[in-house]
């Protein structure tokens, strides 16, 4: 007790002398009771400070806003004021003039402040609560200024209720919004009539202090910054209190909505004039889907793909049963011998010898109808004629399955690893000669061991297996990464989402973009199992030797086939990737496959008539490789680059000069250092000696059509440089494959070929929902071509089922759209299946 005593007395003498012997400075505080909705005017110096109390009463069940608004009245003032708002629980300061910061450190002023209060949660039922606003300054001679607090009636947003009000940078608004009863997910959608200036807009959670100027919004809560449109998806649960505030801040600059660049500041401290930045703006909250509306979006996706899954098995079930008719037909006719009055043939005078594999030649069959010509002597001329005929016919028949067997043999006896040098299975024929004649047939280009093609062309099948694992992991660990840094950010700027309508769903922001993509998938996987039953049917067919799978109809490869079906699995799972978080730095994963797609499609259409000639899948995903680079060169460097457009538009006319030329002389033409000579001395000869048309007339046209829309296109790209790439590289592989295709149909009508009426109802079917897909696609709902705030303007509602959007349609139609192109393919050419190979004819 004695040591306490002590230090009382000696804190109190060191108290007396620093009184009496330092400085004093005179300085007085006036404590002035104010009231609301009444403006002060005073002026404040180092001298005079004033203190304006306000008591208002706080209600548990009612949140009343409060808001302080000063202005300087002294034009210049050395000297800014300081305010500073002091509550039960929250302090708030500010200075006037208001100095906020842009870009480059740029300064703008502002002499007009406003500032909603923060309120703190109370506990009791009503309470009285006082608070200070403290004006203060170290400026010598006095400044000028007005002071007017009022109470926000409209503080408190309503559901499904518009309220209008203005904002300015050093004149925020922030409002309170609490979650009714029943009602989990809203939406808060503000808008505005006004592209500029440019704001943000923030969902923070209630506490203590609002961060609600442009230096400090993105500090804490979810934002994003608009134009004229945005809106935020919140959930009760990320709000323990079961509300939030919305808060809206007009920034100090527009570049970051896309608006014009300001000019630098002569002085590094030089103020510059902000204008008038007063934005009027709407905000409404309205409820978002229920759990109901999420299983209804999930039912449907399932139905519309699963339903291609019973109509598949319908179809097969359909054609077997057909094919049971048939083969019943062949083994059971309709008419015996009896009943056509004809005498039966004994099975052992002919055609029973061809079918049972019989070494006999057609020679010794015609031999031995001339030498019993005696025992045919009682029948008539007409009967002789007639088995004499049917003889020839079976002798023919059974040459062709000893060439089969020969050929086979052939094919066994040779290696099934294909050398690095083009072979022929036919040593007595020279490829050069073949594949030079006027006219070609398949059984020209389809000479190679069966075994070593179908190696060569699984291989596509495993490589796009790998490229797909390889690819798709480290782009699922990136689009986590975005989400994750979305969810802790905040900063919804970073994802290009149609907000109006992005379903959530976990840690997923846009839930529904994501599911849509499931047809891709799902059809694909389809596909595959389309494509493993013909290849099952296939192998049986040649298992038992049976001539019709071995000489006739277009050569059944499937590497491709199954290659496409892997393709389009993949763009099902890299859309549905980039939908986690679409920007610009990632659009590559939602189109790389669509390259591959386009490209395997393309090397489809040509295998089928070139199966010996096609290209190897090493270098086809080498050329798709080189496609990807320059999409994502593209992306990163291309947007207004002339110089790339250049390079770009220069690599593509030589690119497709060479392809012409390789397709044109079917590869037998060489690159190196002889070539211009040769060009020239084809010129001489075939364009000034003497004027002769191009011998390949048919691959003339197609190239000649290939070229002028490739050039076209390489045009079109230098001279507007359009700033989405990757489209545009998109929409040149797609061009080409369009154009191939139809060159592949004309030519086979005009061959004489028909299509049969699965085939042809599948092309109906895929062009009707081409043009629907597409319809979807120019909608254009968001682009990241943009800045986040302008993309935000093409955003719309949703329009099916409260779910889907118009891109979330697209994807439905065009997974379907490229199913239904696939099965063209598969199916395109079935008419061949019982015609002679040497019959059907190359283009």
């Amino acid at each position: 007790m004695l040591w306490w005593c002590c230090g009382s007395v000696l804190r109190l003498v060191l108290m007396l002398v620093f009184l009496f012997c330092c400085p004093a400075v005179s300085s007085t505080n006036d404590v002035v009771p104010a009231q609301f909705d009444v403006t002060y005017f005073d002026t404040v110096t180092s001298e005079k400070q004033t203190i304006y109390s306000y008591n208002h009463t706080v209600s548990r069940n009612k949140t009343e806003g409060v808001r302080v608004s000063v202005e300087l009245q002294s034009e210049s003032a050395l000297s800014p004021i300081l305010f500073v708002v002091r509550q039960k629980q929250a302090v708030l300061s500010f200075q006037v003039p208001l100095i906020l910061r842009g870009l480059y450190q740029r300064k703008y002023q502002y002499t007009q402040v406003s500032r909603t209060l923060c309120q703190p949660p109370t506990k009791a039922m009503s309470e009285t609560q006082f608070f200070y606003v403290d004006v203060s300054t170290l400026a010598s001679s006095g400044i000028s200024y007005q002071l007017r607090v009022s109470r926000v009636d409209s503080f408190t947003l309503q559901t499904d209720k518009k309220f209008s009000f203005n904002a300015t940078p050093s004149q925020p608004q922030f409002f309170k919004y609490v979650f009714p009863e029943g009602v989990d997910t809203v939406i808060v959608k503000v808008n505005s009539q006004k592209n500029f200036p440019c704001s943000v807009m923030s969902i923070q959670d209630i506490q203590c202090p609002v961060y609600d100027l442009d230096n400090n919004v993105a500090f804490i809560g979810m934002y994003q910054t608009m134009t004229t449109r945005s809106a935020i998806t919140v959930q009760r649960k990320d709000f323990p209190s079961n509300s939030f505030y919305v808060v809206v801040v007009v920034k100090t600059e527009d570049e970051a909505c896309g608006g014009p660049l300001r000019f630098y500041p002569l002085l590094p401290d030089e103020l510059l004039d902000a204008g008038n930045r007063s934005k009027t703006l709407d905000v409404i909250v309205s409820p978002a889907i229920n759990s109901e509306v999420y299983v209804m979006g999930m039912l449907f996706c399932l139905g519309i793909f699963l339903s291609f899954y019973l109509l598949t098995f319908l179809v097969a079930c359909l054609e077997n049963k057909r094919m049971n008719r048939k083969r019943e037909g062949l083994l059971n006719p309709d008419t015996s011998p009896a009943e056509t009055g004809k005498a039966p043939v004994s099975p052992y005078e002919y055609g029973s010898f061809a079918d049972n594999g019989s070494t006999l030649s057609s020679e010794a069959v015609t031999d031995s109808l001339t030498s019993t010509d005696g025992n045919y002597g009682y029948m008539g001329s007409e009967t002789f004629k007639r088995r004499l005929v049917t003889a020839h016919h079976v002798a023919i028949r059974f040459e062709r399955s000893l060439e089969s067997i020969s050929r086979s043999r052939q094919e066994s006896l040779s290696s099934v690893e294909e050398d690095d040098y083009d072979t022929l299975a036919d040593i007595d024929s020279d490829k050069n000669i073949v594949r030079t004649k006027k006219f070609l047939c398949v059984s020209d280009l389809a000479r190679k061991d069966k075994r070593i093609l179908s190696k060569k062309y699984q291989i596509y099948f495993w490589n796009i297996a790998t490229i797909a694992v390889f690819y798709a992991l480290p782009v699922i660990q990136l689009v986590i990464t975005y989400q994750t840094v979305v969810n802790v950010t905040g900063n919804q700027d970073i994802c290009y989402y149609n907000f109006l309508c992005a379903h959530p769903l976990g840690a997923l922001s846009s839930f529904n973009n994501i599911l849509s993509n499931l047809g891709y998938v799902l059809l694909g996987l389809l596909f595959l199992l389309i494509v493993l039953q013909r290849d099952i049917l296939h192998n049986r067919a040649l298992e038992r030797n049976d001539n019709t799978a071995l000489e006739c109809g277009i050569p059944k490869h499937f590497g491709l086939y199954y290659a496409m079906g892997t393709a389009l699995m993949m763009e099902g799972l890299l859309s549905a990737c980039y939908h986690v978080c679409p920007n610009y730095t990632n659009f590559q994963f939602d189109t790389s496959f669509m390259y591959m797609i386009a490209g395997l499609c393309m090397l489809k259409l040509y295998q089928k008539r070139h199966p010996d000639i096609n290209a190897s899948a090493y270098s086809a995903y080498a050329c798709l490789a080189a496609v990807i680079f320059f999409s994502v060169l593209g992306v990163v460097f291309g947007k207004g680059n002339m110089a790339f457009w250049i390079v770009f538009s220069v690599i593509h006319i030589l690119a497709t000069m060479l392809l012409s030329t390789q397709l044109y002389y079917m590869g037998r033409w060489r690159l190196d250092s002889g070539i211009m000579r040769r060009m020239l001395y084809v010129i001489y000869t075939d364009c000034i000696r003497q004027c002769s048309g191009p011998m390949y007339i048919d691959r003339m046209v197609l190239l000649v059509m290939g070229n002028i829309v490739n050039w076209s296109l390489a045009a079109y790209g230098l001279i507007n440089r359009p700033n989405d790439f990757a489209s545009y590289l998109l929409a040149i592989a797609i061009c080409n494959l369009l154009l191939y295709f139809a060159f592949y149909i004309i030519m086979k009508l005009r061959s004489g070929e028909r299509i049969q009426c699965l085939a042809l109802v599948c092309v109906l079917f895929t062009a009707v929902v081409w043009g629907f897909a597409l319809f979807f696609f120019f909608q254009g709902l968001s682009t990241w071509q943009k800045t986040p705030a302008e993309s935000r303007e093409h955003n719309r509602e949703c329009i099916l089922l409260s779910f889907f959007d118009d891109h979330d349609i697209w994807h439905f139609l065009s997974s379907i759209a490229m199913f239904g192109s696939f099965l063209v393919l598969l199916t395109m050419d079935d008419d061949l299946d019982s015609v002679q190979r040497d019959k059907i004819y190359v283009f």
